[in-house]
């Protein structure tokens, strides 16, 4: 409606410069004779005109305001939705899919589509609206004038018809490139420790200006059928011009159109047809984009995770895990890493996992987590099949450590309290010191304010992962589980660290997972995996006494630390 009223305002214009010259032509052929008469009028239509252009340029602005925050509010909620879509996808999704993939998407790509929802759609309408009120006007005042001037449109449609296939096919591809020259600066920025320490700086640049120009001449390619529009717009425009003066003049001299301010009228017609005929090059370009873009985004958006939460009502959980004829193979590389595993803790006991790398120790820590469902057997949570227990409830109850200690770019409070967003600062302090962290972070200028990095980048190995114990310990969890989360650290530091453990895991369900005897020797049950299969399971007391890996890798590990002493 906006959009209609102020083209009608717009549309007033021609008219009055028309009046506007049959009254000159009039008084020049003395059929008005006062040129008092003449002023008058003439300033008449000019305040007209002003008032009809101010009015048109107010409701214009309404328009655009209207269709821009519009579309600004769709790439908000787009943006949002494939966020929270990208959260819910399971560990599989992130394993198929590149990082700086699943950025250009979430930016380029709905980008793209808001181009669509408001430049696109704002001029569409304005130009359909201009059309249909200007034609409509043209065809009143002469229909064979207007014939003539609208001759050119049907090669408009054919040529538009021809380039957009080829836009499309080609913005296809020039998002491609974006998506994989995304993914190589993302992988290079995070490996550059690797980078500088391999002296490959030469080689990755070489890298990615190859990619870089290779996505120059796509988009070289895509602008270059964009840019058959405007140069053929402006021709079939041109064309029309020549015909309104043409035919209108002949017609005048014939005396078929009585004034000559007709012929001014259908110029400025056409001359204000000029702009929305020419931007449906521009207009078309974004349309294919957007429709490229949001094919994109619904590949992700349509992708359906892997681990579904089945019950809906929230679980108390107490912390019984059990594992039975347990086997899993991961889908994208089809490694066996289970082979029918099968124990059971209670409630406050401590589980010790050993085996060599590979053996398939932070699968079962996944598989606790439900990062991944079984391929065979069944677990059991309190004596429930994990499936029918709420994912949130099971995923809350734990405190997960990973080996790969991830920190957030922020402070290291922050980055504790993860765990517990309403926790006080006593208790992030009291988690700090129970993870053996804390004289590091009070030795720094700012503290617990101190900022890490992106990924803990200013931080020591040992440092982030006891920063992710105290995150995992001050979240109060019923289960923790810790996956080699001390591999950085030296002996006598894991020793401080196990003891403070010990005291802040007595009530909780806890499974240690390690390559080192002296992690574990503490432990309720221990069990060696080798291959995917336990091989080995008893107390440390137990296994000491058997031939195995289990004394193997204790007498050497005894032998270095007597060795080191």
């Amino acid at each position: 409606m906006i959009t209609v009223v102020s083209k009608v305002f717009a549309l007033q214009i021609p008219q009055l410069i028309k009046e506007s010259l049959n009254v000159v032509e009039d008084y020049s052929n003395n059929l008005i004779t006062d040129l008092e008469v003449v002023k008058s009028q003439l300033i008449i239509n000019i305040l007209y005109i002003i008032g009809a252009a101010l009015l048109a340029g107010f409701f214009t602005f309404l328009m655009r305001q209207t269709l821009i925050v519009m579309s600004r509010l769709i790439e908000f909620d787009l943006k949002n939705e494939i966020f929270e879509q990208y959260e819910h996808l399971s560990l599989n999704f992130y394993k198929r899919n590149r990082t700086g993939d699943l950025m250009n998407r979430i930016s380029e790509d709905v980008g793209k589509v808001r181009m669509y929802f408001g430049p696109a759609i704002m001029y569409t309408m304005n130009m359909l609206v201009l059309f249909i009120i200007a034609i409509t006007k043209m065809w009143n005042i002469d229909t064979k004038l207007t014939l003539y001037t609208l001759l050119p449109l049907p090669i408009l449609s054919v040529s538009i018809y021809f380039l957009s296939r080829i836009i499309n096919k080609r913005s296809n591809i020039v998002q491609q490139y974006l998506s994989k020259l995304t993914t190589y600066a993302q992988e290079t920025f995070s490996g550059i420790n690797v980078v500088k320490a391999y002296t490959i700086e030469n080689f990755t640049s070489h890298s990615f200006t190859e990619l870089a120009n290779t996505s120059r001449d796509k988009n070289i390619s895509l602008y270059k059928a964009q840019a058959l529009f405007f140069p053929l717009m402006l021709l079939l425009i041109g064309i029309s011009n020549i015909l309104v003066i043409y035919i209108g003049g002949m017609q005048y001299i014939n005396g078929e159109i009585n004034n000559i301010g007709i012929i001014a009228e259908f110029i400025i017609y056409v001359n204000m047809l000029t702009w929305p005929v020419a931007v449906v090059g521009w207009v078309t370009s974004i349309i294919q984009q957007a429709e490229v873009s949001q094919r994109r985004i619904n590949e992700f958006l349509e992708e359906k995770p892997d681990i579904k939460n089945y019950e809906l009502k929230k679980s108390e959980i107490i912390g019984d895990i059990e594992f039975k004829e347990v086997s899993f193979t991961y889908e994208d590389t089809d490694i066996r890493a289970l082979d029918h595993i099968s124990f059971k803790i209670k409630q406050g006991e401590t589980l010790a996992i050993l085996g060599r790398t590979g053996s398939g120790k932070s699968t079962i820590a996944a598989l606790i987590a439900r990062l991944y469902d079984v391929s065979d057997g069944t677990i059991l949570i309190d004596d429930k099949p994990i499936k029918q227990i709420n994912l949130d409830s099971l995923r809350e109850s734990i405190g997960f450590v990973p080996q790969d200690a991830f920190l957030f770019s922020d402070t290291i409070k922050d980055n504790i309290k993860i765990g517990n967003q309403e926790a006080t600062d006593e208790q992030v302090e009291q988690a700090a010191k129970s993870a053996y962290i804390y004289n590091n972070i009070i030795g720094f200028s700012e503290q617990f304010d101190t900022l890490v990095g992106e990924r803990g980048v200013t931080l020591s190995g040992g440092q982030k992962q006891r920063i992710s114990i105290a995150r995992a310990l001050i979240s109060n969890p019923e289960i923790l589980i810790f996956d080699d989360c001390l591999s950085a650290v030296d002996t006598e530091t894991e020793e401080i660290i196990l003891q403070n453990l010990n005291e802040a895991t007595k009530d909780k369900t806890t499974i240690i997972i390690s390559h080192r005897a002296s992690s574990v020797k503490n432990a309720d049950h221990i069990i060696i995996l080798e291959e995917g299969k336990i091989v080995e399971a008893g107390t440390h007391a137990e296994l000491i006494e058997r031939t195995g890996y289990y004394q193997d890798i204790y007498n050497q590990q005894l032998e270095e630390k007597l060795t080191n002493q």
